[in-house]
């Protein structure tokens, strides 16, 4: 597949999935428009990095997804760099455990606004310029969560059940425009965030880090393997095909079997 000659923005892009999906985007030809926090010389590195490697424009913006006006900033800087923004994934998110009831107003507020009203916003910027070229392929990241649920993650769940929603709420405005717009729904990806609580969990109940792996994993999914980034990325960039053209609407799993049950 060849996605050259199109541009994808990708938020929360610099680091774990968002960063696995944009090295796959930008390996298939696309410029790309890198959007998250981090240190700036490694960011700039980053930028570099991809850049050389596969011959592709690449810009950065640190755009906050919890504020519409950053994000239509973002939106039209990208359409002024590039000129136009092809692939839209909406990837960013952040997360909160606790009991519904001990759950801090602050931090609902946040996880909605970044995980679910970013995804509108994001949205709302760009369709209109995909709408322009006829042609245009929006991707949310939602979670196995965005299909069921799971204690101690009440703004999580809801925030990712919304984005499938909106999900297929945009696909059937959509429809007939050249435009697809379809969910991808992991369940545990291994990310440096997750290789960090396996060490801290081995270290706190005196066993291997493989025991608990297995023990992590085994908990919701059949299947006692991560998936990768970098595999999500594959299916990302599937979705931007010719292939995959009348794909739409979907909440699509990649979860070890998660959502099976």
């Amino acid at each position: 597949m060849s996605l050259r000659g199109k541009v994808a923005l990708v938020t929360g892009s610099t680091s774990g999935i968002g960063l696995g999906i944009a090295r796959v985007l930008a390996a298939q030809g696309a410029d790309l428009v890198l959007n998250g926090f981090g240190d700036a010389d490694q960011i700039k590195e980053l930028q570099q990095e991809i850049g050389s490697e596969h011959r592709v424009r690449t810009f950065y913006s640190d755009a906050d997804v919890s504020k519409p006006d950053q994000i239509a900033r973002m939106v039209s800087e990208a359409q002024s760099k590039f000129g136009s923004v092809d692939i839209l994934v909406n990837n960013a998110g952040i997360q909160f455990t606790a009991n519904i009831e001990d759950f801090p107003d602050e931090k609902w507020n946040a996880v909605i606004a970044i995980n679910l009203s970013g995804v509108f916003h994001g949205m709302k910027a760009a369709i209109p310029l995909m709408k322009q070229k006829g042609w245009g392929r929006i991707i949310n990241i939602a979670s196995a969560h965005g299909l069921v649920a799971s204690p101690q993650k009440v703004a999580y769940v809801a925030a990712k059940h919304g984005v499938v929603g909106i999900t297929k709420v945009a696909a059937i405005e959509l429809a007939n425009t050249g435009i697809t717009v379809n969910a991808i729904c992991p369940g545990w990806v291994r990310t440096p965030l997750v290789e960090k609580q396996l060490a801290d969990r081995a270290e706190q109940n005196g066993t291997s880090v493989e025991a608990e792996t297995n023990a992590f994993l085994t908990e919701k999914q059949p299947m006692a393997r991560f998936t990768s980034p970098e595999q999500i990325g594959a299916l990302t960039a599937f979705l931007c095909t010719e292939a995959a053209s009348t794909i739409t609407g979907a909440p699509l799993p990649i979860d070890g079997g998660w959502v099976a049950h």
